[in-house]
């Protein structure tokens, strides 16, 4: 699976430690972000646009608190990103709402915790079935 990973500049010693860890992990990760001076605006729609043109399967995005990151990557047409905290959200979010990206606080959630999200969200799968009506009724919105 290729995961797509940005952050800002709170947000990248996160980021850092996430693609460490996916790496040992198997994952192939492409950071979409390099540098380390972008605002979340522009480090989440990098890895929107990847998304979309379909350059990778998941996008994680990595901003101080999550909520500006989530703000931005909705912004866009056709996407569905969750702002998570924990485990279960993080699984749960991928489960009903097909999610393509998640979005992380790097001040709200520490690196073990954070890898347990990532793990959560990129181990769990869609459900379809009756959690698909909703998912039309997000798209439709755009």
């Amino acid at each position: 699976m290729k995961v797509l990973i940005g952050a800002d500049q709170d947000g990248t010693h996160l980021k850092e430690v996430l693609k460490d860890y996916l790496a040992e992990q198997g994952y192939d990760v492409i950071d979409k972000t390099p540098e380390a001076n972008l605002d979340f605006v522009d480090s989440a729609v990098r890895v929107v646009r990847a998304l979309q043109e379909k350059e990778g399967d998941r996008g994680i995005l990595i901003d101080k608190f999550g909520a500006g990151s989530f703000l931005a990557a909705n912004k866009c047409k056709g996407m569905i990103c969750a702002e998570v905290s924990d485990e279960h959200s993080a699984k749960m979010t991928r489960n009903h709402n097909n999610t393509m990206a998640i979005a992380l606080g790097s001040g709200i959630v520490g690196e073990e915790l954070a890898k347990g999200c990532v793990d959560a969200y990129l181990n769990s799968e869609y459900a379809g079935g009756r959690h698909q009506i909703r998912v039309d009724m997000l798209n439709r919105m755009c």
